[in-house]
């Protein structure tokens, strides 16, 4: 019969590659009966050739630097669960052969732009444009030739990702007139997760391979049908997922936000990094006090008790002694992001704590910063 991968993963990512790949490795190596994966490249991008070539069966390096415990770590894991690497453009029959003879498990982290499709799109005779209607095809495939049950894990950073992509397939099915066969089986037989990744990917090794830092998170919330795709340490199942996206948005990244408005208003150098900027006793007296004063009193009211000990962790990761996060980078689309994570929190202190006044958050947040 041949190599058999009960796992497709759509995106060649280096962050899948030291995230969800490097789970599931260790996970085979310590006999779980998982894996192994074949990518599907979804963009036909020519300067990913050589990665994707590169996903043949030979391990792939992942040097793990940064702070645990508070002490500096360096080492090399290797992610051995990737087989095959296959263009969706060039292979797409071998696609859609393993999709409906081999998986059991989907991975899909198809970047910023993945679930984008063209104005009302259907599905024609050729390969599909979007990664959304692609998935439609070889579900179709799967529905008509044998409809097996599939579990699909998109690691898109999309809030309730599962939904809206079971959403995104349903619309194109009934606009390409799929059926409401096809419909029912993908609501009785296709178990799509809600999940949220969490790990900093700083650098990449060619042709294949990352740079990462050790805190790693892949979180799945629970629903009937749905096991986890390994087990270990770093893979979750939480029954609530809103609890972690929130840690992380009004956590992590509101203060990575925070640190980007003093970056633009003070004009400050234009390579600064996040660990260099808290590295000046003002800043992180400041920022401290919005997360003490601001941040986790609405946090704590809401109901998430881990709040605190988050908090810690991510001052930990902001410190990471190899990190290059450069403040230009995150201060991009500044005003989106202030919108969702300084107008995200004061929202939530409205309804868990209405008395709670958030000055700092606030003056931020309609300074007009941009």
């Amino acid at each position: 019969m041949g190599l058999q991968t009960p796992i497709l993963q759509f995106g060649t990512s280096r962050f899948l590659q030291a995230h969800a790949d490097l789970f599931i490795s260790d996970a085979m190596a310590a006999g779980q009966a998982v894996g192994p994966i074949t990518v599907v490249q979804t963009s036909g991008s020519a300067a990913r050739a050589g990665r994707l070539a590169a996903f043949d069966g030979r391990p792939i390096p992942i040097v793990v630097r940064g702070l645990e415990g508070g002490r500096p770590v360096e080492r090399t894991e290797y992610t051995r669960s990737i087989v095959r690497g296959l263009s969706a453009a060039q292979h797409w029959n071998e696609v859609e052969r393993i999709f409906v003879e081999e998986a059991a498990t989907i991975i899909s982290n198809t970047g910023d732009a993945g679930y984008a499709m063209p104005a009302d799109e259907r599905l024609g005779a050729g390969v599909p444009a979007s990664f959304p209607a692609k998935l439609t095809r070889l579900l179709d495939a799967r529905f008509r030739r044998n409809g097996r049950p599939l579990t699909l894990l998109p690691c898109e950073l999309v809030p309730s990702n599962g939904v809206v992509l079971r959403g995104l397939i349903e619309d194109i099915a009934a606009r390409s007139g799929l059926g409401e066969g096809f419909v029912a089986w993908l609501r009785e037989k296709c178990v799509f997760g809600n999940s949220l990744v969490d790990r900093i990917v700083s650098g990449a090794i060619e042709p294949a391979g990352a740079i990462a830092e050790p805190y790693a998170l892949w979180a799945i919330e629970k629903q009937p049908g749905l096991a986890p795709p390994c087990i270990h340490p770093a893979v979750r199942m939480v029954d609530d997922l809103r609890v972690t996206e929130r840690l992380k948005l009004f956590v992590l990244n509101l203060g990575h936000t925070c640190l980007a408005e003093r970056w633009i208003v003070e004009k400050r150098r234009d390579d600064e990094t996040v660990r260099e900027i808290l590295a000046d006793p003002e800043m992180r007296a400041w920022l401290d006090a919005i997360y003490d004063e601001e941040v986790i009193p609405v946090l704590l009211a809401a109901g998430i008790a881990e709040a605190p000990a988050y908090r810690d962790t991510v001052i930990e990761r902001f410190s990471n002694p190899f990190l290059e996060h450069r403040l230009r980078d995150i201060a991009d689309s500044h005003a989106t992001k202030k919108e969702r994570r300084f107008g995200g929190i004061i929202r939530l202190a409205s309804e868990v704590a209405p008395a709670m006044k958030l000055p700092r958050l606030g003056a931020m947040l309609g300074s007009g910063v941009k």
